[in-house]
C-alpha cells in the first residue's frame, strides 16, 4: 500500500507498521523530520506542510494518518492561558478542514487524530482515553497507556505488551524532548489502528 503520514513527528504511530508498504511521511520541523529519518531510512520525508500537501497529493495515497497540531485545541491550553495568563489564540480549523475534506474527496481509508478539546467538537468524533479520532472505520478498544522512563530516563508515554516495554530512543537528539515525546502516539495504538482500518487481528 502507499500510506501518507501527516505531521509526523517522530513516527511514534508508525513505528509498528513494518516496512513492507511504500510510506511518506511530511513533517515541517527540520530536526524532528531527521530524527524520523533515522528511525525510518526506507520511508520518503518531505519537509514541508502538510495540510498543504495533502491537498495536492491524497489521491496517490490508499491510507491516510494526520495528527494536525492540537495544542490551540487542547483542555490544557485553556488552563494555561485563564490561570497562567498565557496568550489566548484562535483553535486552528485546519483540523476540521482535513475532516471535511477526507471524507468528501478520499477513496481509501483515513483516520484524523487529535486531543480531547476543550470545547464540544464540531464534528463528532470516535472518543478513545485523552483523544479524539475521526476516521471512516471503526475504531475498537485501543486499551491503556501507561507512563514509563527508558533507560536514559526520558519520561515516554508508551504502552504495555505481552510485558515489554516499547521505547522510542532519542538521547542523541537535541530539542525540547518532553514536547516530542507529548506530541507522539504511541506506537501500540497506532498499529491497533492500522489494523482495525483494514480488520486484522493482532
Amino acid at each position: 500500500m502507499k500510506i501518507l503520514n501527516l505531521y509526523a513527528g517522530i513516527g511514534g504511530n508508525r513505528k509498528l507498521w513494518g516496512d513492507e508498504h511504500e510510506i511518506t511521511a511530511v513533517e515541517n520541523n527540520k530536526e524532528i523530520a531527521k530524527i524520523y529519518q533515522d528511525f525510518f531510512p526506507k520511508d520518503k520525508i518531505v519537509v514541508g506542510d502538510a495540510h498543504q500537501f495533502l491537498l495536492e497529493h491524497y489521491k496517490e495515497f490508499d491510507f491516510i494518518w494526520s495528527s494536525p497540531p492540537c495544542p490551540s485545541h487542547s483542555r490544557i491550553n485553556t488552563m494555561l492561558v485563564n490561570g497562567r495568563g498565557f496568550k489566548a489564540k484562535f483553535p486552528d480549523m485546519k483540523l476540521y478542514e482535513e475532516i471535511i475534506f477526507l471524507k468528501a474527496y478520499f477513496k481509501g481509508k483515513w483516520i484524523v487524530e487529535n486531543v480531547r478539546s476543550f470545547y464540544n467538537p464540531l464534528i463528532e468524533p470516535q472518543e478513545r482515553g485523552r483523544h479524539f479520532y475521526w476516521s471512516n472505520f471503526k475504531i475498537g478498544d485501543l486499551g491503556k497507556s501507561k507512563k514509563v522512563r527508558n533507560d536514559k530516563g526520558s519520561l515516554l508515554n508508551i504502552k504495555m505488551k505481552d510485558r515489554k516495554m516499547i521505547v522510542i530512543d532519542f538521547h542523541n537528539y537535541k530539542g525540547d524532548k518532553r514536547t516530542i515525546i507529548n506530541n507522539c502516539v504511541e506506537p501500540d495504538v497506532g498499529l491497533l489502528i492500522f489494523n482495525m482500518a483494514f480488520k486484522k487481528q493482532q
